[in-house]
């Protein structure tokens, strides 16, 4: 774990904050990551000037681009009980009535017509509700394994950064689910967003929030520190400036708790080690019944949580300037 602390000490100009190059202070070492068993060690730090907060080490884009085709899905996992029974969920009436109760923080049941543009589509099951309720829907997707499914499902899955990507069409709508907080420059990629939107186009957004009751209680085992993925954590006050500074109005801004969300922070604080892959996170049987307990016996912690403002996620719609 010192290893992290000493990297903030000794890289001040890599590690000043991505938003305003302010100098970094340190929240929390000995971060891990409890997911897939990655042994480097991080460290949030906080920027002195903007409140903006980070992990520290970064990594470069090309080696982050790496660790998502190791890593991420469990290394391509496939046709496993997990995703069997997660994709009939997904699939049935049951999901859309789960969202409605638990809260839709992939903007599933947002219907509308127009383009949308999903960046990090994954393996497109996003592009598929998005398709359904009206939209014409694209994606865009760095992890190949990830775009090679949802390319075989019929949509357009464009390989390419989003700063990289280079179109002459405009899109109504861009997606951001659980994408902005991976990004190593969010300032970059918003102006990019700015540029592929229509005069009164919205960019929708959902990310964790960093001032989670649910960061208190875990710490860090706190499932939404995702290090290395999640590069910048977002309060409420941090992602309005940065919006508003890249020249977007905020409509809206809620907060949820997904109880899915609240069963892996659980989860990781059971079972989670240092350099090992936490298995049971994908053990259908534990999450579901996790998921059912939070839900029906947690809502008013949950609930209660969104109301003061220190739910688990940010969902965001802004519009274009």
């Amino acid at each position: 774990m010192r290893s992290a602390q000493l990297n903030l000490r000794k890289n001040d100009m890599e590690n000043n904050c991505l938003a305003c190059r302010a100098p970094l202070g340190q929240v929390m070492d000995g971060v891990f990551d409890t997911r897939f068993g990655i042994e480097t060690p991080y460290v949030i730090a906080k920027c002195k000037k903007c409140n903006l907060e980070q992990t520290v080490p970064l990594p470069n884009q090309q080696g982050l681009n790496a660790l998502y085709e190791k890593y991420y899905n469990f290394s391509g996992e496939k046709n496993t009980r997990y995703t069997q029974l997660r994709a009939k969920f997904i699939n049935s009436f049951l999901y859309r009535v789960w969202l409605a109760i638990d809260g839709d923080i992939s903007f599933h049941l947002a219907s509308g017509t127009g383009s949308l543009l999903d960046v990090g589509c994954n393996e497109g099951r996003g592009l598929e509700f998005y398709k359904n309720h009206g939209f014409s829907a694209e994606g865009l997707e760095l992890n190949s394994r990830a775009a090679e499914v949802a390319h075989s499902k019929g949509f357009v899955v464009h390989g390419s950064t989003l700063e990289g990507f280079v179109t002459d069409k405009q899109y109504n709508v861009v997606v951001l689910s659980n994408v902005l907080e991976h990004s190593l420059n969010p300032a970059d990629m918003l102006r990019a967003i700015h540029g592929l939107l229509t005069p009164n186009g919205q960019v929708w957004i959902s990310c964790p929030n960093s001032q989670s009751w649910l960061r208190s209680v875990f710490g860090r085992y706190w499932i939404n520190w995702h290090v290395p993925f999640h590069i910048v954590h977002f309060s409420p006050a941090t992602l309005k400036t940065l919006l508003n500074n890249s020249q977007f109005d905020v409509v809206e801004m809620r907060q949820e708790t997904p109880a899915l969300w609240v069963s892996h922070s659980i989860i990781a604080r059971l079972f989670a080690k240092p350099s090992q892959a936490t298995m049971q996170l994908r053990s259908a049987l534990l999450v579901a019944t996790l998921i059912i307990l939070i839900r029906s016996l947690l809502f008013p912690f949950l609930w209660l949580g969104n109301l003061s403002k220190r739910g688990d996620c940010l969902v965001v719609v802004a519009g274009k300037k």
